[in-house]
């Protein structure tokens, strides 16, 4: 086998699983919330603690360390955002017919503590591994916020699939956010971009000489950021790609995920609500 097919299985593998699992959590009835975010703020935890104690270690065992780490910070973000712990000033929807920057300034107080929480995290992921030789944790946190960042600004502009499904109902104020179109000016920016970082990613993994450390580490951001730009095509392709993940939907709302629609280009004007 390849040594970067274990790497490389793995990002893929972890990425699945964790984005399944945050999702399930999402869907669950309100008062689990509480006990699944005491738990994920153990994971939070231990997952600093283990990017902290990676930091110096370069080895192949480091660099998945370092990335389990901050994909484990990262999830946490999510599941406070998405369970209604971490929101914003003003977490409800658009005033009807609110557009332009009206609208994007209360998406904008939709999410904001979100953001900033998003920022410490950055900023404790950084200090962790200050004048450290292992920054994989660092670089992996900052893939996994600039494609999110990425992704949320072009479901805002309009994109030809929403994924609605992923928001549990007490989120459902969010779909007035949310553009249905055939096409925006950003994504063929944020593709072309993120497919130039990922052949960018992937020389470095595949230069030679490159220690088994830089191996691994290199192969597994090279892969994340591959999995970021196709979730990037997914929210135009004619695809059910929210399929990958019935497992962790509510019945009813998995089998909607797994039909597949040809989208239609929204009307000159018009906002389609999630």
């Amino acid at each position: 086998m390849s040594p970067y097919a274990v790497p490389a299985l793995y990002a893929v593998a972890i990425w699945w699983f964790s984005t399944g699992l945050i999702i399930l959590l999402d869907h669950l009835p309100r008062r689990t919330f509480p006990w699944s975010m005491a738990g994920g703020t153990a994971v939070l935890l231990a997952a600093l603690y283990a990017i902290g104690t990676s930091a110096g270690d370069a080895t192949e065992r480091g660099a998945y360390t370092a990335f389990t780490g901050a994909l484990l910070v990262w999830g946490w973000q999510e599941m406070s955002y998405y369970m209604g712990f971490v929101t914003g000033p003003r977490p409800e929807a658009c005033r009807p017919g609110a557009r332009g920057f009206e609208k994007f300034r209360a998406a904008v107080a939709t999410s904001l503590w979100h953001e900033l929480a998003i920022v410490l995290g950055a900023l404790a992921v950084l200090a962790l591994t200050w004048n450290a030789p292992q920054k994989f944790a660092l670089w992996t946190y900052c893939v996994l916020w600039g494609m999110n960042l990425s992704a949320r600004l072009n479901l805002f502009l309009g994109v030809r699939n929403l994924n609605a499904e992923f928001l549990p109902d007490h989120l459902s104020y969010l779909g007035c956010y949310l553009t249905k179109r055939p096409m925006n000016l950003l994504f063929p920016v944020s593709v072309s971009v993120a497919t130039v970082v990922v052949v960018l990613l992937g020389q470095v993994a595949l230069a030679e000489p490159i220690t088994p450390h830089a191996m691994v580490g290199f192969t597994i951001l090279t892969t994340l950021m591959g999995l970021a730009t196709l979730e990037h095509w997914f929210l135009m392709l004619p695809l059910p790609a929210a399929a990958l993940w019935n497992w962790s939907l509510p019945p009813k709302v998995a089998a909607s995920a797994a039909t597949v629609t040809t989208p239609v280009p929204a009307e000159p004007g018009r906002r389609d609500a999630a």
